[in-house]
């Protein structure tokens, strides 16, 4: 198991004061990393924005170049031929059969994508899949007509973001394994994602503080100068 004094010496690699390059940020947080297993790497947001007013909500999908280094299980809920597509594209699993499977406890599948006309039996299961954020969402891309598209993209690397109500996102890069290319890459992407669903209402600075990290190693701040 990790221990405090593993933490501590990676900590002391970082110099919290200053703000390092996405590049270097990265290679810092590949290096600190200490862990025996393939720990993630995740980025963290702070944006000026007041999420309790509804026109400063942050929210969108970002498809990152490299993926997350995750099998993402995709539950396809269609029929006929759309069915037919969303098997091709990859899904998991497919058909509507799998709203009662949902009813009766099976929830083995990361992400729900369905077409629209689907949605009036999968609005049934909100309570079941909204809190568990699995809910289909035009807003998201997981309702779509062209589901072969969404179920690719997904598969690809596709994720969601969304503000909390302190104002930060959070979100996955990859992994420890990845390049530090790979995780420069996926890292701008994702960054230049949320810097564009800025909303007109949000005032002064947008981009208040990005740190990257791993899942057991010490926060790395980024300086956000190239993504203004």
């Amino acid at each position: 198991m990790p221990t405090g004094k593993q933490f501590r010496a990676a900590a002391a690699t970082v110099d919290r004061t200053q703000r390092y390059t996405p590049s270097l940020a990265v290679e810092i947080v590949k290096k600190a990393a200490f862990a025996k297993f393939d720990e993630s790497v995740d980025v963290a947001m702070n944006l000026g924005v007041d999420p309790r007013h509804a026109d400063q909500l942050v929210r969108g999908t970002v498809v990152l170049p490299h993926g997350v280094g995750k099998t993402v299980r995709v539950l396809a809920l269609a029929q006929g031929d759309k069915a037919k597509e969303a098997e091709a594209a990859g899904a998991d699993c497919v058909g509507p059969e799998y709203i009662q499977k949902i009813k009766d406890g099976w929830l083995d599948c990361d992400v729900i994508v369905a077409t629209p006309d689907m949605m009036g039996q999968v609005g049934q299961l909100g309570r079941i899949l909204g809190p568990r954020g699995l809910m289909p969402n035009p807003k998201s891309g997981t309702v779509a007509m062209d589901i072969a598209r969404a179920v690719k993209e997904i598969k690809a690397g596709k994720i969601e973001f969304r503000v909390d109500k302190t104002g930060n996102i959070h979100g996955p890069i990859g992994k420890v394994s990845f390049s530090k290319e790979q995780l420069h890459e996926n890292l701008n992407v994702f960054v230049e994602a949320v810097v564009r669903a800025k909303p007109a209402a949000a005032k002064g600075t947008f981009l208040r503080s990005v740190t990257v990290s791993s899942t057991m190693g010490p926060g790395v701040p980024v300086d956000t100068a190239g993504y203004r």
